[in-house]
């Protein structure tokens, strides 16, 4: 589930002397504050908007130049990682993430903020990669699953968490402590790890011998980075930006569409014939990882999907507030949690493609129960709904660790878990772009076919009009009074109800994309169970 994340079985176990679950407790709580920033500022976006001055549409922006940053950073991550050493690149990581999360808190305007958002998620960025690899060290083979459940709660959990506690800080507080809240838990998790992790010393002489020699194994792919750094970057600007910017219609858009196509094509024929490339682009031809990659690009599309639309179907549908919307997605975490524990003994026991074809029929379940949304339903029905999600995501985060390392040579772990972690955050992007844009075409087909039914001459609207009016003179309205208020009522049921059936049709889309993680985990073959769990994110 991290990026890039460094090959532990190339290095040897760090000499831990405190108890390796403190270590596990902090690099979860590091890594969950970095993936809570990924989704904290969604609904912040207004009152962000209206501190500054711009309009909700810059505002937005504070999400991308994160999430644009966060995947530059990706691919660099396991090289600097070993030219530094694990803790230290740790360390300056986290660093960069607090003070500048500190600094987006102060920022006096949006330029200043967009500045700060991109060294956060620089520095972000390049702290998950290796929170892994640390857990690993710190733990013997049997007892690294539990380790990986706990380090998973942070991935699945800290983006159902951040919309409610955005939603909370914005409503009572402000939207700067969206930001500022990181500084006293990334303070904390500083100095605990600097305290109780000590870098192998293997690895400190690896780290430098790559300052005085050259390193053909180990060499930096200048251009391979660019390249893919540049494709990540376009494809994540432009699906972020397509729906807002009308896509190919904005010079931007199609802009970006070509710097990502031509870094794209260049980067293809550069990599493959790389000797030591920034990715390795052959393990994703392989039926094993290639399946994996898959996989992981439909689960990140339905995680970060369900987690944006569905506070934002009972904020706009049922009223709910920021807060409220925002708890629907909480007993769903709760439930996460829990299932991380299990399915870490799970994993042990069974073969990967069952666990994940088990999660896939569970998040399916999920999605055709929310194809039933009406206006009557409440609370529970959607938090239940979440719950089913939070059942189903770790049976398929932690079996695909399993068997997306499996047959992968050790000097590859870090290119498989960069690949890996792409998967995961170019398939949210592309879930939450496909499933706007059928919001938006889809409402538009709805109204305009419930507008054809509603006709003046039409005996059904005439009936409905009449009983509308005489809701409104019950009221004490005049009678031209009560007429204007039921057709303005009617109006909004046919937008209300256009809705509800575009958001049927979102959740459709999302079922299938579930469901078509089954046929590509049965062609995953069987992994060796209960040995070393994977090194990687």
């Amino acid at each position: 589930m991290s990026a890039a994340a460094i090959d532990a079985q190339s290095l040897p176990a760090p000499r831990v002397t405190v108890n390796p679950w403190l270590i596990a407790i902090v690099v979860a709580l590091a890594s969950f504050m970095e993936v809570l920033d990924t989704t904290i500022a969604n609904v912040a976006l207004p009152y962000i908007a209206g501190g500054m001055g711009v309009s909700e549409d810059e505002a937005s922006w504070v999400v991308t130049s994160y999430l644009v940053s966060n995947a530059i950073i990706l691919t660099a991550s396991s090289f600097l990682a070993k030219m530094l050493g694990r803790k230290t690149f740790f360390l300056i990581c986290l660093g960069i993430f607090t003070v500048s999360s500190i600094l987006c808190g102060f920022a006096p305007n949006l330029n200043a903020l967009l500045l700060f958002r991109i060294l956060q998620g620089l520095g972000g960025g390049g702290m998950v990669p290796v929170a892994q690899s640390i857990l690993a060290d710190a733990f013997p083979p049997a007892k690294r699953g539990q380790a990986f459940a706990v380090f998973g709660i942070a991935v699945v959990v800290a983006p159902v968490v951040g919309p409610t506690l955005g939603g909370w800080l914005s409503d009572n507080l402000s939207w700067h402590w969206c930001f500022l809240i990181n500084a006293p838990v990334g303070a904390f998790a500083t100095i605990l790890i600097a305290a109780v992790l000590q870098e192998p010393a293997k690895a400190k002489a690896t780290t430098a011998k790559t300052g005085s020699e050259p390193q053909q194994d180990n060499g930096f792919d200048v251009v391979g980075f660019a390249l893919v750094a540049t494709f990540l970057g376009a494809l994540e600007v432009m699906l972020d930006r397509g729906l807002e910017d009308d896509w190919f219609a904005s010079p931007f858009i199609v802009t970006s569409a070509v710097i990502c196509g031509t870094a794209f094509v260049l980067m293809i024929p550069w990599e493959m014939t790389r000797r030591n490339p920034m990715i390795d682009l052959r393990m994703v031809a392989t039926r094993q990882f290639g399946a994996c990659f898959l996989v992981m690009l439909a689960t990140g599309a339905i995680l970060l999907a369900t987690t944006q639309f569905l506070p934002q179907l009972v904020q706009q549908d049922f009223g709910y507030t920021a807060t409220w919307a925002g708890l629907v997605l909480s007993p769903g975490g709760v439930v996460t949690m829990l299932m991380m524990f299990v399915v870490g003994r799970l994993a042990a026991k069974v073969q990967p493609k069952y666990l994940i074809i088990v999660g896939a029929l569970v998040i399916a379940a999920s999605m055709y129960s929310m194809t039933n949304v009406y206006g009557d339903l409440g609370f529970w029905y959607m938090a239940r709904s979440r719950m089913l999600i939070g059942v189903g995501l770790p049976l398929i985060f932690i079996p695909i660790m399993t068997a997306s390392y499996d047959g992968i040579p050790a000097g590859k772990t870090d290119q498989a878990s960069a690949l890996i972690n792409a998967a995961r955050n170019t398939g949210g992007s592309i879930g939450v772009s496909l499933v706007s844009n059928v919001l938006t075409h889809r409402q538009q087909f709805h109204q305009s076919r419930l507008v054809e039914q509603v006709t003046p001459s039409s005996p059904q609207y005439q009936d409905t009009l009449h009983q509308v009016t005489d809701y409104f003179l019950a009221q004490g309205n005049s009678l031209l009074q009560a007429q204007q208020q039921a057709v303005q009522w009617i109006g909004q049921q046919v937008q209300t109800q256009a809705s509800f059936l575009s958001y049927m049709d979102a959740f459709w889309v999302l079922m299938l994309i579930a469901l078509s993680a089954i046929p590509l985990a049965l062609t995953l073959r069987k992994v060796k169970l209960g040995g070393p769990a994977p090194v990687g994110h």
